[in-house]
């Protein structure tokens, strides 16, 4: 007995210097290895969408129009982890606008439904329909759009006039063009369809839009077109990220040239992931308002998918290790590993607070997966489905309570973490 004690004690005792002896320079350095690695995937999968969107347009089918949607869902994966970069990291933060900006107002790209409406008091570009006019009148100016260019959706239309709704590129406009509008709100799903929720109930454009032999929609040319165009684009700007994540990558350089700083960007981008942006304008907004145009992947349903992955991105952040779309993981010194050194318990706390909101978050994809969707879930009147989405939101909050502790107890001084007027002035949000 007493020498399995002394084996006992002496395991812990090499186990606290492995801890002490953990550096914030090896922290930053998993930090931005693991940046690196999802930039990757996330361009991987692109490829992918990329290769099944050129499909769809050589021979359209219904077949090949559900490859692209699944292509889509599946890049989704590896690019929603990535989120927890932003905040902390400029660099991120100055790309990310073109890459998964969101609302969008999607009559400034295609056709839209009557319920849309014709005009907007904030929005002169909100239905424009750039895939039906070779020129564009907006504002008594006029816009040449006889070629679908990526000049044209990047410089001249997304967040024309500075407004943040029109969004002509990134992931959100793959996703409008290849799934068009949800129409079904958080009511009940169409009868005449099969498959899981999120299929019965998201959009249904017909892939007859993209084939001019039998077009439905009209100017299916340009629609091919403009789904080409910012499907090409959105593979180009994740090769741009993935180049600064590189080992002479001013994004790793600039989190690894200073630890402390680098620290500090861990740490905010996931103060401001988990509280601000995701328990409140991505999830408190639209619960509040019962808006299924709140949510974020709101063309193919794929909303819980999008938070639930926003967790793991997170957890891959303050753990230091991430499981790769290949199989394989890379794993390093961790914010766990520093926090355990100063305060066991609050390491413990904070993997506890991360842990109760992946399940919270695994509820609400199940639920999504397998009872209804997500838009269905925040409607008003649906106690358990608002429930269900209201224990993320608490999760995420108590989360974020325990980043600050761990901000305080690394001795980071002032980390600012974004706010929710949906979380911190609920009243506002219908003013």
């Amino acid at each position: 007995m007493r020498r399995l004690l002394l084996g006992a004690g002496v395991a812990a005792f090499m186990a606290a210097n492995v801890y002490a002896a953990t550096e914030p320079a090896a922290v930053t350095k998993t930090y931005a290895d693991i940046a690196q690695a999802e930039y990757e995937d996330a361009l991987a999968t692109a490829k992918v969408l990329q290769k099944s969107v050129h499909a769809l347009l050589e021979k359209p089918s219904a077949a090949a129009l559900e490859d692209a949607r699944n292509a889509w869902l599946q890049a989704r994966v590896p690019y929603q982890q990535t989120e927890a970069y932003r905040f902390g990291n400029p660099i991120v933060d100055a790309w990310e606008g073109s890459v998964n900006a969101w609302p969008l107002d999607e009559g400034m790209i295609d056709y839209v439904d009557a319920s849309y409406g014709t005009d907007s008091d904030t929005n002169a570009y909100y239905v424009v329909n750039v895939v039906a006019n070779n020129t564009l009148n907006v504002g008594g100016k006029s816009v040449d759009a006889i070629e679908i260019t990526p000049e044209l959706l990047r410089n001249v239309l997304h967040e024309a006039d500075g407004n943040e709704a029109n969004v002509a590129t990134g992931y959100h406009a793959v996703e409008f063009m290849l799934w068009g509008q949800d129409l079904n709100g958080s009511g009940p799903a169409p009868t005449d369809r099969t498959g899981s929720p999120q299929e019965r109930h998201a959009g249904s454009r017909p892939y007859t839009d993209f084939d001019p032999a039998n077009c439905t929609g009209g100017n299916c040319e340009r629609r091919g077109q403009y789904l080409k165009v910012v499907t090409d684009m959105l593979v180009a700007d994740l090769q741009d990220m993935v180049e600064q994540w590189q080992s002479d990558g001013a994004a790793r350089q600039a989190v690894q040239q200073e630890p402390r700083a680098g620290l500090v960007a861990m740490l905010t981008g996931l103060g401001s992931l988990s509280y601000g942006e995701l328990a409140g304008e991505r999830i408190k907004l639209g619960l509040m308002l019962h808006d299924p145009e709140e949510e974020h992947d709101c063309f193919s349903d794929n909303t819980h998918n999008s938070h639930f992955y926003n967790q793991v991105g997170m957890m891959n952040v303050y753990l230091g290790e991430y499981q790769r779309v290949d199989g394989s993981t890379v794993k390093g010194a961790s914010l766990s590993d520093l926090v355990k050194a100063k305060d066991g318990a609050l390491d413990a706390e904070m993997r506890d607070k991360l842990q109760a909101t992946f399940k919270a978050m695994q509820a609400m994809k199940s639920r999504a997966e397998q009872v209804e969707t997500y838009d269905q879930m925040i409607g008003q009147g649906n106690q358990e489905g608002n429930a269900v989405v209201q224990a993320v939101i608490d999760a995420l909050v108590e989360q974020t309570r325990s980043i600050e502790r761990v901000i305080v107890a690394l001795d980071l001084g002032a980390v600012a973490i974004e706010g929710s007027e949906s979380l911190d002035n609920p009243n506002a949000v219908f003013q």
